[in-house]
């Protein structure tokens, strides 16, 4: 909008609200995160920016429907299925959850509303992964309620979260503390923890001198060897982290086949000697082990989902890596390539972010790639590149203002900007009845019954 002085963006949500994995996805305790929602807040207030929620692009409406009213097209949607583990107990055992479920579910997400995690039913919590997400997952179990009770988490989580039994949570990765995908933020938050207690982590894993490292990599090393600043002896609860150590079963319990007991690892081995490497590779070596476990979270990675018609748009997605593919700057690849070694592009097709990159980064690195988009689409109009094929007569197209009136979209209630402040005004006034910033509606009806 600031490149082109007369275009118009029209925003398609799925949801009512707006904000995504902001509102979905940062944990409830970092609220400096989601000041990004102030610059969303700017921009669509803009008669130039249209919010249409509550429809969902390939169901609600067509692919094939929407794109002949635009000029350029932004695939900016982000990962909807968790990566699963694949081993024996995964598919059946109670206690067992996604990473992903159990951020939406405290988070507010609707399609997880009604998860209800059996916190109450032991006192060991096992994490499969070492991301961010994962320490996010283990500081919400072993948090005090009373530090989250004026977030924005759902009333619902902390009514739950208020009977947990967890008193230990180990975080478990397949190689060691030098190729983990943590950072230094989420680390230091659990270390200083009131009343919880880290394990510390055997010295062999670290290099013999970290001054030595680069500077994130020395200063996350000198972190973690020094711990947290609580005792064990004085510890209410604690947690470790646990490397290498690849899952091979769930195990259900002697008493009840169909509860989770306990996780089945073997033991891995650096392939090479330098285990500083963050790329270096480990090997099972065969040893067997066996921790406890009343709740279990796989948190390995997400995959986005192609959109359906995306095919018969010659949209190639890779279904392996759950992405579009595309190259210089998110432009969208054809579904097959003219010649080999040469690559071609769908005019006005861009994506961006999770969808474009897969489930990496933080918010500022997703920021930075959709400004890079944004500047791949200014740069394709200013050349005469558009969903036209190239044609450069500039018909006006009137997106929204057409589809609007579309009978498919006709009997669907859609959700305006000036609709979601409505939502939002009334979820900040049930929030300072409880003394919190907010509290979100956690299903679809709910927000809209606000509108009516």
């Amino acid at each position: 909008m600031s490149r082109i002085e007369s275009a118009v963006v029209d925003m398609y949500e799925k949801l009512p609200v707006p904000y995504g994995l902001v509102r979905f996805g940062v944990a409830p305790d970092h609220p400096e995160v989601k000041n990004c929602q102030d610059k969303f807040t700017e921009v669509a207030s803009s008669p130039r920016f249209n919010f249409i929620g509550n429809l969902d692009i390939g169901k609600d409406l067509p692919l094939a429907s929407l794109t002949p009213h635009y000029d350029a097209v932004l695939f900016a949607y982000g990962a909807s299925q968790d990566r699963r583990l694949g081993i024996p107990g995964e598919e059946y055992l109670e206690g067992i959850y996604s990473a992903r479920a159990f951020v939406g579910w405290y988070n507010g997400l609707p399609e997880y509303a009604h998860l209800s995690p059996k916190l109450d039913l032991g006192e060991e919590a096992i994490i499969i992964g070492q991301g961010n997400v994962a320490l996010d997952v283990a500081r919400i179990l072993l948090s005090d309620v009373d530090r989250l009770c004026t977030t924005d988490i759902t009333e619902r989580a902390l009514a739950t979260l208020l009977e947990s039994k967890v008193k230990r949570v180990r975080i478990v990765g397949r190689r060691g503390p030098m190729q983990a995908s943590f950072t230094i933020k989420e680390i230091r938050e659990l270390m200083t923890l009131e009343g919880v207690a880290f394990e510390p982590i055997d010295s062999f894993l670290f290099p013999s001198d970290p001054t030595k490292l680069p500077r994130v990599q020395k200063r996350l090393t000198q972190l973690l060897m020094k711990g947290s600043t609580t005792v064990s002896s004085s510890a209410q609860k604690s947690w470790s982290l646990n490397f290498l150590q690849s899952p091979t079963s769930f195990v259900g319990g002697p008493q009840n086949g169909d509860r989770l007991a306990a996780m089945e690892f073997v033991k891995t081995a650096f392939q090479a000697q330098d285990h500083t490497n963050p790329k270096a590779k480990v090997r099972p070596t065969g040893e067997v082990s066996t921790m406890p476990a009343s709740l279990a979270f796989r948190s390995i990675g997400y995959k986005s989902e192609a959109l359906p018609g995306m095919e018969k748009l010659g949209i190639r997605f890779d279904e392996a890596i759950g992405t579009i593919s595309n190259a210089s700057n998110g432009r969208i690849m054809t579904s097959s390539s003219k010649e080999e070694g040469q690559v071609s592009y769908i005019p006005g097709m861009y994506c961006t972010g999770w969808v474009k990159n897969g489930p990496t980064g933080v918010i500022t690195t997703t920021m930075e790639d959709a400004f890079a988009s944004a500047e791949a689409i200014a740069e394709d109009w200013e050349k005469g590149v558009s969903l036209s094929n190239g044609d450069v007569t500039r018909s006006p197209k009137r997106g929204w203002d057409i589809l609007k009136t579309d009978s498919l979209i006709h009997s669907r209630q859609t959700v305006s900007w000036e609709d979601w402040q409505m939502i939002d005004a009334e979820e900040r006034r049930r929030g300072q009845v409880k003394g919190k910033e907010r509290e979100k509606f956690t299903s679809v009806p709910e927000m809209l019954d606000v509108l009516r």
